[in-house]
């Protein structure tokens, strides 16, 4: 089995899950959240400091009316999982009764209580498969609520920088909830922990937003104003510098086309038997050097007949570059070849006996 880690290439961004109960501090004023029921005792007002409050312009109108048309629109497909240690949420993928929601938040259960959106008591739902590799799974209700309603997803080519967008979940548990924000990039690799349930993926071409992703919104929605879902909220960023508190707006959404890929599989097949994700088909671990910094990566082991054994590595080769990219980490390399394709080639740099090497590698799958 790969290795499979990485981080994100900021060495100020760690990136944990946004998932399981928690206990919650509710504080008035914060910018972004629209809850389906406000939560009693919390109340917002405008400090007198800040004057006269003007009346909305026809533009300002219109573009509320759009955000109540989005909300209307998708709210009704996103549904609360309640696991054994986890509090998450998904997306409805089908009339079938398919729910879309992140591999952390499944954990390995196979059995979970779905609250949907019809308004009825918690549903049944059973584990189809989950895909850890991409933080992907898919559960199925046992039985249909009449009304239920599938989500649209749009094209993830289509999704630009500064576009508005909302995310739709039930963070820290508060069901129907919806914040608001851009598309602040896209095509980031980036990672979550292994720790406190995580699945220690690297997942490329994320969606970055400034939305508010919170514990409870992972496996939810990222939809835009044609209320389509252009990505499942997973990560949010969190600063050491701030004692590893939240990053502010500043939160990961694995995109849609990729949720597509790996959910219609699943459905079909009952399991990924095409990831589309690159591998050297190693185990491997972080080595130090005599200054005990990271230097590179040991091959534990080497699977046969895979991508490495091919080119002519071996259990205990050294990895220190992947084409002009330098490999210090187990993470590092997992990043190194986040956004490579199966059959792809890379020149790998390795040190073997205390001889550096180079070997034309054609990538293998995860």
């Amino acid at each position: 089995m790969d290795a499979f880690h990485s981080r994100h290439r900021s060495r100020r961004l760690l990136l944990p899950l946004t998932t399981g109960l928690c206990a919650i501090a509710l504080v008035s004023g914060c910018s972004g959240e629209v809850s389906g029921s406000p939560e009693p005792g919390v109340t917002t007002t405008a400090s007198s400091r800040q004057g006269p409050v003007s009346q909305p312009s026809g533009d300002g109108d219109e573009l509320q009316a759009q955000y109540e048309a989005v909300i209307k629109n998708v709210l009704p497909s996103v549904v609360q999982i309640q696991a054994s240690n986890s509090l998450g949420s998904g997306v409805v993928y089908d009339s079938k009764g398919h729910i879309v929601t992140n591999a952390h938040v499944v954990g390995t259960d196979r059995r979970f209580r779905v609250t949907v959106a019809t308004g009825e008591k918690p549903q049944g739902a059973s584990l189809v498969a989950a895909y850890p590799e991409q933080d992907l799974a898919v559960i199925k209700l046992d039985t249909v609520p009449k009304g239920l309603r599938a989500a649209t997803f749009g094209e993830s080519e289509k999704v630009e920088v500064g576009q508005i967008v909302l995310a739709m979940g039930s963070p820290l548990g508060l069901s129907s909830s919806v914040t608001q924000g851009i598309v602040s990039a896209v095509g980031r690799t980036v990672s979550e922990g292994s720790s406190g349930g995580g699945t220690g993926a690297t997942i490329a071409n994320m969606v970055q937003t400034s939305a508010a992703i919170n514990p409870g919104n992972s496996g939810g929605a990222l939809v835009n104003l044609n209320s389509e879902v252009i990505g499942i909220p997973t990560l949010a960023a969190t600063d050491p510098d701030l004692g590893g508190g939240a990053a502010p707006g500043i939160g990961f959404a694995i995109p849609a086309s990729m949720v597509k890929t790996i959910a219609d599989q699943i459905i079909k097949y009952g399991r990924v038997i095409d990831s589309g994700r690159a591998a050297l088909n190693i185990t491997g671990r972080t080595v130090v050097n005599q200054n005990y910094q990271p230097a590179g990566v040991a091959l534990v082991e080497v699977r046969r007949g895979g991508a490495a054994e091919k080119a002519g590595l071996r259990a205990g080769d050294v990895i220190t570059r992947i084409n002009d990219t330098p490999i210090t980490t187990i993470t590092s390399l997992s990043e190194a070849l986040a956004s490579d394709k199966p059959g792809q080639k890379v020149t790998v740099t390795y040190q073997r006996n205390g001889r550096e090497a180079t070997a034309r590698v054609t990538l293998g799958e995860i």
